[in-house]
């Protein structure tokens, strides 16, 4: 076996085995060899990370390939890990959002400053921008009370009511965070629970007239689901995001040396404490003998054993990829089968040979220097509600927008580190593409055509982008569920609609990490507190793993 790192050759039994390299695999490990327990880690790819990676797929240009900006990443975590010390390094932005209207010289740029998001909301609405500040105060109680349940086990249901009484003892744990956060909404639970139910745009009709304030706002609810800022549900979403905020920030940080910096901080952090992690070894099945864990096989034919095996992968990938078909109960595996993975997200990674030159806020001549705008996460085709409405009905149809909604990130514009100098990499992050378009499968003429689709649209805002294009990566849900083991390209490992979160994630008969065989466990985000770059899955994983005394 080839270790990251080193060619020594590993053992061949462990306390405990992760199958799945990404940012919460290494939580789950570090945590793990933390508390003393002997763990590998197993990664498929030649690159630990999963999704938070950094590659150079165009010579020169180090991209952040699948996900792309942190914010979400839990303060114990950093600070347990000791990930700063580890190589950890943010990039602050005073400015969070750019919202550009297309063909004119207006736009709308939000950010940490009071008293320009009032200057700039103005713009559109006076009274807007009286009540911006009460509605990001509101966000902020609702974040602020349920913030303890994304660092806390969910309630099981199934537990409390049919479990032995050991189990339902041990059920009651997670009562306390969910009563605490229950208590410090107070007054404001019809709000949280409005907020939850509704669709976003409901919720932002309620406070705003401006229809690009209420379209940027619904940005947040709306990314890597596929839904509309009309659908039901939807706000939970922007809440989820709204609770981002690494290290004190009120905005989404840019990580340098891209994304795979944050994974290779959490595997130092593991390696120290005496896990081992190993690249280019894909799991075929993970071993089961009487309901009971025995290890994996790798698809080379090696047999590494362990009495707890900790699955980084997807749902979908760990119980009906990798178990033998009737390992499972078939009212769970009916359960498992009904777990919605669609997603919206075509990824475009661009390298760039200069500055976007966008007509609303025009570079200066001679000056390379990015403006404050660059350095935002950058909304196109997003005057409006109804423009990613509509975007999401064409996507209904089986086919790819007519108009996606964009949503530009350029990290180099505070990173130097990523490509050569004057030069930038782009991450398009848009919406809305079906899985298995109607007109015929994702070849690389149909992607082409969706990339030249995009590339319009971004003309249309900065005249001369594509003379600016060097070259580019177009991934299509088919390609993030390839390449990142992101099945149906979900980002967030399954859908985050009110039905799969908390008590109900990864399914009703058994939210949580333990599964109902003994020893193996769930550590992805398809389990709660769900997707992004946070690392509490892999967290509560190893916590429940060594609470239930099953490793070593």
């Amino acid at each position: 076996m080839r270790r990251l790192y080193t060619t020594t050759l590993g053992v061949k039994a462990y306390d405990a085995i992760v199958v799945g390299g990404g940012h919460n695999g290494l939580v789950t490990a570090a945590y793990l060899a933390k508390a003393g327990k002997k763990v590998a880690v197993l990664e498929r790819r030649h690159v630990l990370g999963g999704a938070a990676v950094t590659e150079e797929i165009i010579p020169g240009y180090k991209f952040s390939r699948a996900s792309y900006v942190l914010s979400l990443l839990r303060p114990q975590i950093v600070n347990d890990l000791e990930l700063k010390k580890h190589g950890l390094k943010v990039y602050h932005k005073k400015y969070s959002s750019y919202t550009p209207i297309c063909g004119s010289k207006r736009s709308l740029m939000l950010g940490t400053d009071k008293i320009q998001n009032c200057k700039q909301i103005s713009q559109f609405s006076p009274k807007d921008a009286q009540v911006y500040l009460q509605y990001k105060e509101w966000m902020h109680r609702m974040a602020e009370s349920i913030q303890p349940l994304l660092d806390s086990a969910p309630v099981n249901l199934h537990k409390l009511t049919s479990g032995s009484l050991q189990a339902r003892m041990s059920a009651l744990k997670p009562l306390v965070p969910l009563t605490v956060a229950g208590t410090s909404l107070g007054k404001d639970t019809p709000s949280f629970l409005q907020l939850c139910l509704a669709p976003v745009a409901k919720i932002l009709e309620n406070w705003f007239e401006s229809d690009i304030l209420k379209s940027t706002l619904a940005a947040d609810a709306i990314t890597g689901q596929m839904c509309s800022p009309k659908t039901q549900g939807s706000g939970y979403v922007l809440l989820h995001n709204t609770m981002g905020g690494y290290n004190g920030s009120e905005t989404w940080c840019f990580v340098e040396g891209g994304m795979g910096s944050v994974s290779m901080a959490i595997a130092k952090a593991a390696q120290l404490h005496g896990a081992e992690l190993y690249t280019e070894k894909p799991v075929q099945q993970i071993i089961v003998k009487n309901n009971v864990v025995e290890g994996v096989l790798l698809q080379d034919g090696t047999v590494v054993r362990a009495k707890t095996v900790l699955s980084n992968a997807t749902p979908k990938v760990t119980f009906l990829d990798l178990l033998s078909d009737t390992t499972l109960p078939d009212d769970f595996k009916r359960q498992l089968a009904n777990i919605n993975y669609s997603s919206p997200v075509t990824k475009i990674n661009v390298a760039l040979r200069g500055l976007p030159n966008f007509t609303s806020s025009p570079n200066t001549p001679g000056n390379p220097t990015p403006g404050p705008h660059h350095q935002c996460l950058i909304f196109l085709n997003c005057e409006n509600i109804e423009s990613i409405d509509e975007a999401y009905l064409d996507c209904q149809q089986g086919e790819a927008s007519s108009r996606p909604y964009i949503e530009m990130c350029m990290s180099s514009s505070l990173d130097p580190t990523l490509a050569p100098e004057g030069c930038h990499v782009l991450s398009l992050f848009t919406q809305y593409t079906p899985y298995q378009p109607a007109s015929g499968p994702w070849n690389d003429e149909n992607k082409e055509r969706y990339c030249q689709k995009v590339f319009d649209c971004i003309e249309e805002y900065a005249p001369g982008f594509k003379e600016l294009v060097v070259g580019k990566e177009v991934l299509t849900p088919p390609d993030l569920e390839r390449i990142f083991g992101l099945t149906g390209g979900s980002i967030f490992h399954g859908s985050m609609s009110l039905d799969q979160l908390y008590m109900f994630r990864p399914i009703p008969l058994n939210p949580g990490y333990a599964t109902p065989i003994k020893g193996l466990y769930l550590c992805g985000s398809g389990t709660h507190p769900g997707g992004g770059v946070m690392g509490s899955p892999g967290r509560l994983a190893a916590t429940a793993v060594l609470e239930d005394k099953n490793c070593g």
